[in-house]
């Protein structure tokens, strides 16, 4: 049946985040990995998804893109939703020798697939798999027009029926004009530095260099859990110091520049830069679907997520502490800033008014000159299960963006998942990078309880 004909009353339009991560050349999926402590069963998941997820009119239309063949205006289409049609259960052997190469195999050929964009765009695959962090594996790809992390986590949420509570914060009116005062001095500079970096950064070198045939796009995914207790202090900060001062490493043995000390200022001297996602709801606590989706709620569905561009401190620290001080510095700043504000609406603005080719020249501008993009995602904080089985952990990342490299981390009760998306064409050995990162992280604890214990004894 063609789409045309399944065209129904309640079409709704295409947000201007759903036209963009829909683009021909710009086809963005979130590819997110359950594993599960149980053997799964793929009856009750498909079940569970006919009373739930298919409730959502996201998950229940057709996008319209309004590209190819059938030009038009870009809209959601309603449709009937054959749950097992989302569903597939592959055939694994039960011996197989290496179970989580062939899970990071598996995911990656997902993600490199086409996905019919006749249906709803989203897809399960059940794996009866036992890996070394699960007994079975879920597989979800969802379009990343459906909605962003938040959005995606709240879903996770509303199908386990778990509530956030929500917080109440007072502050005092001193505390509020000093608080504006600060983000309209913050704003300032780094929205023009913003402008400044994505406007003349043509030459700037990215330092990752890779196969002339590389496509600048993530074809392989791999993952990493560690305690969560591991990261101390703020957690962002260190966080994204870890990954800088890994990062960093890395990039020093991959040019031999720990050779020489003249060499090794090669490295420093270069401003690389990051791309952090933030999310601008007003409310930052996950919420029930059910909430997000209720009358005046102020969460919304959808893609409700802005960028900020960061300086990566890449130089070659003897004080391994100094990566979390950088970062700390550096995100406090944007913290205080409306910067990822101004660059959701710029995107919005830039598709609405002055169309694709300009909003794919702007991509290529922000992607094309920054070494990586970062996300960090806050998940439950009591265990939850998907439809009767028990989570033990997930992993989410992204499909799409032209980027070589895509870290995010996600927490999950007493968990840190660590998310490596990359480019085997730039980045051919992506586990070493991610060791690199998570040793990064030890040596910064060990680092910090030396200076705790010589403090105690002076």
């Amino acid at each position: 049946m063609s789409i045309k004909k399944q065209v129904t009353e309640g079409e709704e339009p295409v947000s201007p985040f759903a036209k963009l991560f829909s683009l021909p050349d710009l086809n963005v999926f979130n590819i997110v990995t359950f594993g599960l402590k149980i053997e799964v069963d793929p009856s009750t998941i498909v079940e569970g998804l006919k009373n739930t997820l298919i409730n959502h009119p996201r998950f229940s239309s057709i996008l319209l893109t309004g590209h190819g063949e059938g030009k038009g205006k870009a809209k959601w289409i309603p449709t009937k939703v054959k749950v097992e049609d989302h569903v597939t259960v592959p055939d694994i052997d039960p011996y197989i020798q290496n179970p989580d190469e062939f899970l990071e195999n598996y995911t990656s050929n997902i993600a490199l697939s086409p996905m019919d964009m006749s249906k709803p765009l989203w897809e399960f695959h059940l794996l009866k798999l036992k890996t070394s962090n699960a007994k079975s594996i879920a597989l979800a790809r969802f379009h990343h027009s459906l909605g962003d992390g938040m959005s995606l986590m709240s879903l996770l949420l509303a199908c386990t029926r778990k509530k956030s509570k929500a917080k109440n914060v007072c502050w005092s009116l001193v505390d509020w004009l000093w608080f504006i005062v600060r983000t309209m001095f913050h704003t300032c500079v780094e929205v023009i530095k913003a402008l400044v970096f994505i406007c003349f950064s043509g030459g700037t070198e990215k330092h990752i260099t890779g196969k002339p045939e590389a496509t600048l796009s993530t074809n392989k995914f791999i993952h990493r859990i560690i305690p969560l207790d591991d990261v101390k202090h703020t957690v962002n900060d260190v966080l994204f110091g870890m990954v800088q001062a890994g990062l960093s490493q890395y990039l020093n043995q991959r040019s031999d520049l720990e050779t020489t000390s003249d060499t090794r200022k090669a490295l420093d001297k270069i401003c690389l830069h990051g791309v952090v996602f933030f999310n601008i709801r007003p409310n930052k606590d996950i919420e029930d679907l059910a909430n997000m989706m209720a009358k005046g709620s102020k969460c919304r569905w959808g893609n409700s997520i802005g960028f900020v561009l960061i300086p990566l401190w890449m130089k070659s620290e003897v004080d391994i502490l100094e990566y979390v001080r950088q970062a700390k510095t550096t995100m406090d700043r944007k913290k205080l800033s409306l910067e990822p504000l101004f660059s959701y609406w710029l995107l919005k603005l830039t598709i609405e008014v002055f169309g694709i080719t300009v909003i794919k020249n702007l991509i290529r501008r922000v992607f094309g000159n920054t070494t990586m993009v970062f996300s960090n995602v806050v998940g439950p904080a009591e265990e939850i299960s998907f439809f009767g089985h028990q989570i033990s952990y997930f992993a989410a990342s992204t499909f799409g963006i032209p980027q070589e490299l895509i870290v995010g981390i996600q927490s999950y009760v007493d968990k840190l998942i660590i998310n490596v998306a990359v480019d085997l064409d730039v980045i051919p050995d992506p586990h070493h990078l991610c060791n690199l990162i998570i040793e990064s992280l030890t040596t910064m604890n060990s680092a910090a309880s030396e200076k705790i214990f010589q403090a105690s004894e002076v």
